[in-house]
């Protein structure tokens, strides 16, 4: 009988750096409070979000993508043709195929990588770094690239009260490579297709093919049975992540869920009984919610400001749209 090789596993993979790039126009409350009928109070109240950032028109999700990967690949001390596999979670790239990820490499000088896209809405970067750990500790690829990139602001109505003024645009990315000692720990992860209308679009492609008065599809979602899930619910899973990964909130150095709401961050703190001297990631108060980007943004932006350091341990979780969710704990680079 033939007796197939399999590639060499490794033990460990870790974050090797971490790279983000945000939206340059500030948008403030009062600049999107008008057509929703409300006011720069009610939004800071509701959500915690003071400004949002989006990018000009000129500027799509990949070119996003690419300045946050390139800050990425250079921290990590990488070559980009030293980049085994690209996986760009995102759900505003606007072509079904190509894949984001394939023209991304390309653009990175990452050839002949694999590449592919991956939907899991605002878990999406947690599902990537996922993917990226299992590839590295399997031996299918050294080093891989995960990115979270959006541009929601394509994607919003003005006048919707249920989730375009939170959104803001943004890709952030993480070079994931091997290490000789665990620097990723098990991800918890999973979904709950019974919900999957609390957050969607208004109407499908082939609607608006069959009838083009429905106009550019945007995005909705149910605010309260979403708060009350993301409140309530998606800490037990951070939980899990911790009890998976072998440690407790005393052993937390930054916690950084997605960026959704700062009462929904705030709660789950509650919940989680993380001490005071925890680090928690609060990017949404000035860059909005970014879906897939959120997390590794608000990563980015700590270190960037010291609040956070290379070999802090940071639990990190995803949720939204579809509802799934995924958490892990991390060593940041």
């Amino acid at each position: 009988m033939t007796v197939l090789k399999q590639a060499e596993p490794v033990a460990y993979s870790r974050i090797l750096g971490i790279g983000a790039e945000r939206g340059e126009l500030v948008v403030t409350n009062d600049d999107i409070a008008g057509p929703i009928d409300s006011s720069d109070e009610w939004i800071r109240q509701r959500t915690g979000i003071v400004t949002r950032r989006r990018a000009g028109a000129d500027r799509d999700v990949l070119d996003l993508a690419e300045v946050a990967s390139a800050k990425a690949i250079a921290a990590s001390g990488l070559a980009a043709d030293q980049i085994d596999a690209v996986i760009v979670s995102t759900i505003s790239h606007f072509v079904q195929t190509p894949s984001a990820a394939a023209i991304l490499a390309d653009r990175l000088g990452a050839n002949p990588a694999a590449a592919y896209d991956i939907s899991a809405a605002c878990a999406g970067y947690c599902y990537a770094i996922a993917q990226a750990d299992a590839m590295v500790r399997s031996g299918v690829a050294r080093n891989v690239l995960a990115v979270g990139a959006e541009k929601l602001s394509e994607i919003i109505d003005p006048t919707d009260r249920s989730i375009s003024f939170l959104l803001g645009d943004g890709a952030g990315a993480a070079v994931v490579g091997r290490s000789d000692t665990p620097g990723i720990g098990p991800t918890i992860w999973g979904s709950d297709g019974s919900k999957a209308q609390t957050i969607r679009q208004t109407h499908s492609w082939t609607d608006l093919r069959s009838d083009p008065s429905l106009g550019w599809p945007t995005l909705r979602q149910d605010g309260q049975t979403v708060f009350k899930w993301a409140s309530f619910q998606v800490g037990k899973f951070a939980q899990a992540a911790m009890d998976a990964a072998g440690v407790g909130p005393e052993d937390i150095d930054v916690f950084v869920p997605h960026q959704a709401n700062m009462r929904i961050i705030d709660q789950m703190v509650k919940q989680l009984k993380l001490p005071e001297n925890v680090v928690v990631g609060r990017d949404i108060a000035e860059t909005g919610n970014t879906s897939a980007a959120s997390i590794p943004l608000a990563i980015e932006r700590l270190m960037a400001d010291g609040q956070a350091k290379s070999g802090d341990v940071a639990l990190q979780i995803g949720f939204g749209a579809g509802l799934v969710y995924a958490a892990q704990v991390v060593v940041l680079p």
